[in-house]
């Protein structure tokens, strides 16, 4: 295992919901008691976790950041067992048909955090992602993720173009978002087993990436907009597969 500093109200509580086992210790701003915080050291508590009051200042040095709202961990993380060779084992045991996400590049961790978070609630099976050139599961993502990146299996892999059609030849469709394509998400069967493939968050789909799908699909706009931020519409996409699918009321 290896140590990991994450921070923010979100990303602790979803480390004690989850994981406490693996918390080494809370660091929490002395002048901070509302009841929010104080449910979380109550929580953190009863798993025997370490508690640290101390003052602001170290808590920016602790997490790099100013925006820990009081709260910092120290998380042993786990080495993440999920990769490429775990997809059909994943996929297998979904129980209906596959419904992944693919992020061609992102870089952003913010968007990547937003993106796991619409992902776990929509009920994606995995997110795979390229390992170089791209955002990885840091403190960031998760605080954005507000507990999704312990919820989603989130899949690096060294070469994206492969394993796409690693998917294709195990059934699974390749549909990428495109803002030029002709054809509309909603006139896409979702019901298939599905990879969305979105692209990053300036350039879009890379030429290979965009050549193995089997199908681009564009969400309609009206206005001037060309185009929407990644993990908006990583959303728009997750949520209409989940309604073509009943999953939604």
């Amino acid at each position: 295992m290896s140590d990991e500093v994450i921070h923010g109200l979100h990303a602790v509580a979803a480390a004690l919901k989850y994981e406490p086992e693996h918390l080494r210790g809370l660091w929490v701003e002395r002048q901070r008691r509302d009841a929010r915080m104080q449910a979380l050291l109550d929580q953190a508590a009863s798993h025997g976790v370490a508690i640290h009051p101390t003052d602001r200042a170290e808590l920016d040095r602790l997490s790099g950041s100013v925006h820990h709202q009081g709260i910092v961990a120290r998380l042993a993380v786990r080495q993440r067992s999920h990769d490429e060779a775990d997809l059909p084992e994943l996929l297998a045991a979904a129980g209906e048909p596959a419904l992944l996400l693919v992020l061609d590049g992102v870089q952003d961790p913010h968007n990547l955090g937003a993106c796991l978070r619409s992902a776990a609630a929509a009920g994606v099976h995995a997110v795979i992602a390229p390992a170089d050139r791209a955002a990885g599961l840091n403190a960031t993502v998760r605080k954005v993720a507000c507990g999704a990146a312990e919820i989603t299996p989130f899949i690096a892999v060294t070469n994206l173009a492969r394993t796409l059609r690693s998917l294709q030849e195990q059934g699974v469709w390749l549909v990428g978002a495109a803002g030029e394509a002709e054809s509309s998400l909603y006139a896409v069967d979702f019901t298939l087993p599905t990879a969305m493939v979105l692209g990053a968050e300036e350039k879009g789909l890379r030429r290979l990436t965009r050549e193995v799908c089997d199908r681009l699909a564009r969400i309609p706009m009206t206005g001037s907009m060309e185009s929407l931020n990644v993990s908006v519409a990583a959303g728009i996409f997750l949520f209409e597969a989940r309604r073509q699918r009943g999953r939604v009321s």
